[in-house]
This record gives structure tokens, sequence and C-alpha cells, in this order.
């Protein structure tokens, strides 16, 4: 672990080179250049609200605002989409870059590393953007805000640890490249991002529990949507998951490079 942490300090001019590249290729040539990252979102965001505003609005007690439902819709997809792109983009990182480990020497850890950097890039542009529509909508934040610090750290770990399994995995066996992205639709179906859990039935509701991204949005919720302090309790209980996924990941990772290497 230590020597992964080396390697990335060793090669941090490396990665932020990387992240920068990766972020003007993207947008080469297009007039609106970043706003597209936060654009498709929240055009995603737009559609929902408007579709199912007018019977979830009412389903979201305590908050005092006509776009109720809109604001809580922004708040989860915020945490979601920080999930779900590290996830899916750590799924097919080694196959992607399969010829530049074949032909150079360098710290394989730096392409996931790469990939966080990236991520937290993108998330962070569509936060600026989410808190230009909620003063947009007349929504106010709280010094609560500043628990998104640790929430997205615990994004992170828990994405890399999942990402870097599946990662690993369909190098070996390509079938998992295309189960997991129907697995992170389902995934996201099952959490509240696009309804508040309330209206689930009592009886489905203890099968929520077993869904770790739960905790995370619920928490992204009553940061951004309530302004509360999210329950201490979820967040200890998915800091140690997090934790522990992130250090299976890095562990199957690192046994399992070398051979990545010969396969691909």
């Amino acid at each position: 672990m230590l020597g992964m942490l080396r390697s990335i300090w060793a090669y941090r001019t490396f990665i932020t080179s990387s992240i920068g590249n990766e972020f003007r290729s993207r947008f080469a040539r297009s007039k609106l250049g970043g706003l597209w990252m936060i654009i498709n979102p929240l055009v995603q965001v737009a559609i929902y609200a408007l579709i199912l505003s007018n019977v979830l609005a009412a389903k979201l007690p305590g908050i005092d605002n006509k776009y109720a439902y809109a604001i809580y819709l922004v708040a989860g997809t915020l945490g979601w989409s920080l999930f779900a792109e590290i996830v899916g983009r750590c799924l097919t990182v080694f196959i992607d870059q399969g010829n530049l480990m074949k032909k150079m020497r360098f710290p394989k850890i730096t392409l996931p590393a790469i990939i966080i950097g990236s991520c937290l890039l993108n998330n962070l542009l569509l936060f600026v953007s989410a808190v230009i529509v909620f003063l947009l909508l007349g929504h106010t934040l709280t010094m609560a805000v500043l628990w998104l610090i640790p929430l997205m750290l615990a994004i992170v770990a828990l994405a890399v640890g999942i990402g870097l399994l599946l990662g690993v995995v369909n190098v070996f066996v390509r079938d998992v490249g295309q189960v997991v992205p129907i697995l992170l639709q389902l995934m996201f179906w099952f959490t509240p991002v696009v309804y508040p859990a309330n209206i689930i039935p009592s009886e489905y509701r203890s099968y929520l529990v077993w869904n770790p991204m739960l905790p995370i949005i619920t928490s992204y919720h009553d940061v951004l949507v309530y302004g509360v302090q999210p329950e201490a309790m979820s967040l200890v209980y998915i800091g140690i998951i997090s934790i522990v996924l992130a250090l299976v990941g890095l562990f199957i990772f690192r046994r399992a490079s070398a051979e990545m290497v010969d396969v691909l």
C-alpha cells in the first residue's frame, strides 16, 4: 500500500498532465467545451424533474420550495454520478490502456489515480452547476455542505474498490464488461436518487440496506436538501465498507497486474 502511494507521488506530474490532456482532448473543437460536462447531467435531471415532479413533490416533507423535487434530484445525482463514473471507467481502463501497459514500464496504479482525479474534476464542475441551480430555484445551502468532503472520499473509496475488482476480472472474462452497466442501471433504480425512500412499502425497505450507496445518497440529501448533518452511524458503516473494499481492490489489482499484462 505504501509502495503504491510512493509511486503515485513519484509520478504525480504524469498523473496531473494526463488529467489535463484528457480534459482538453475531450472537448477539442467544441464550442461549449467543458460546459458539456454540466449540460448533459442537468438535462437528465430536467427530464426527470419535469416528468415526475408533480407526482413526487408531495412526498418530500420538510422542503418549503415549489421546486423541491428538482432540488432533491440534483442532490442525489451529484453523488451517484461520481460513483457510477469511477466504476464505469475502472471497469475498462486496463483493456483500454492495454497497449500502453505492454509497451511502457510505469506504475499501473497511476491509471486508476488518473481516473479518480478526472472524475473528481468532473464532479466538482457538476457541484458548481448544482449550486447555481439551487440559487436560481431559491434554495440556500448551510454549513452542512462541508460534509460533502468526507462523503466524496467515501464514494471514491467504495467506487475504486468495486471498480478495480471488476476491472481486473474484466481483463480475463470480457462478459463482465457487458453485465456491469446493466447492474449499475439496476443499482441506480434501487437507490433513492430519483425517488424518496419513504415511498417504498415498509415491508420492502429492509432490502435497501444491502445497497452500499443508500446511506451515501441519503447523506447527500441531508446535507444539500435539508441542510442538516448526516446520520453519524450510517457514515461510520459506509466508511468501514468503503475502506475494506478499497483495500481488497488494491490488493487484487497488485497481485494480478503482471498477469493482466500477459493476457492483454
